[in-house]
């Protein structure tokens, strides 16, 4: 079984790490994260060199708060180690074999991908989400819990939309875009 990392130690880094420890793929080697201090820390950003010797595999589990510049930032950084980022998806989600997902993306539990959908690398598809027939979700982005988009939205790159949104059939939404929970997107934002 190969080893992972998750980068960050917060929230969103424990809810990764409820996913993989569902999976039969991965052993959970520790956090990589500056500021906490406990016993599942393997070790700070500085150490990373040293850690790739042993360990290939990681996952972002920073969520994508204001932007997402800082997962941006720390997966271009891991890449250029050498670090692997594998597709993270929980057995209690639903992935259509139609659909393409990037690199370094986790899925959560309860998810629901289904046909000729694609999402972009390095991004988080939340619990509970809904992903229609066809959407496009670009690199970067954070599909908030119990979020529905429909059929044929697309999504640009680095762009949050907050939970319990819903985005309707057809709609584009431009890169770098911030959705506030409870959002009801029936025009174009561009």
């Amino acid at each position: 079984m190969a080893k992972i990392i998750i980068i960050g130690g917060g929230g969103h880094a424990r809810s990764c790490l409820d996913v993989i420890s569902t999976l039969k793929k991965f052993k959970f080697a520790g956090y990589i994260d500056n500021k906490l201090k406990n016993k599942n820390i393997l070790g700070k950003d500085n150490e990373l060199h040293d850690i790739i010797k042993k360990i290939k595999y990681a996952i972002i589990g920073i969520g994508h708060l204001k932007d997402s510049k800082k997962r941006i930032y720390l997966y271009k950084k891991l890449k250029k180690i050498g670090f692997k980022f594998p597709v993270i998806c929980s057995p209690k989600s639903y992935i259509s074999k139609s659909s393409q997902i990037g690199e370094g993306t986790i899925v959560m539990h309860g998810a629901i991908i289904n046909s000729s959908v694609k999402v972009g690398k390095n991004s988080i598809i939340n619990t509970g989400a809904i992903l229609e027939h066809d959407v496009v979700i670009g690199d970067n982005c954070h599909v908030s819990t119990s979020v529905t988009i429909n059929g044929g939205a697309i999504i640009g790159k680095n762009t949050f939309i907050g939970s319990k949104s819903v985005v309707v059939n057809n709609i584009k939404i431009a890169h770098n875009k911030f959705i506030k929970a409870n959002s009801f997107i029936k025009d174009d934002i561009l």
